[in-house]
């Protein structure tokens, strides 16, 4: 729940408990009544209130749930592909030095041909 919808709700809310309370406090009725109307209207904003930040509370949940899921698919897959590449790079590796190990043998020939002359 995003804080501007956070804040209408709030807003709305309270509005509602405040109206409610002016209504009951102008309407001709005993005192102990009204009283009790009061609270009653605080306990009723009070209960939709918790069950909101409830519902938000589960909604933050299963957003941030989700998100560690597709983040540690992500993760597995660039270890994966790390992996693979690691790979690549050592039997790249590898060749050039069969290559460079060709490279000088010929070369001692030479020299060692050179060295006979």
């Amino acid at each position: 729940m995003s804080s501007n919808t956070g804040n209408t709700v709030l807003a709305l809310l309270t509005g509602a408990a405040i109206g409610a309370g002016v209504g009951i406090l102008f309407a001709p009725d005993k005192g102990s009544r009204t009283r009790e109307k009061i609270k009653d209207g605080f306990d009723d904003a009070k209960e939709e209130l918790k069950h909101k930040l409830e519902k938000a509370t589960e909604e933050l949940k299963e957003k941030f749930s989700k998100s560690r899921n597709v983040l540690e698919e992500n993760y597995e897959d660039m270890i994966s592909n790390m992996s693979h590449k690691t790979e690549d790079v050592i039997s790249f590796l590898e060749k050039k030095l069969a290559e460079l190990k060709e490279q000088n043998a010929k070369l001692q020939k030479e020299k060692a041909v050179a060295a006979k002359n």
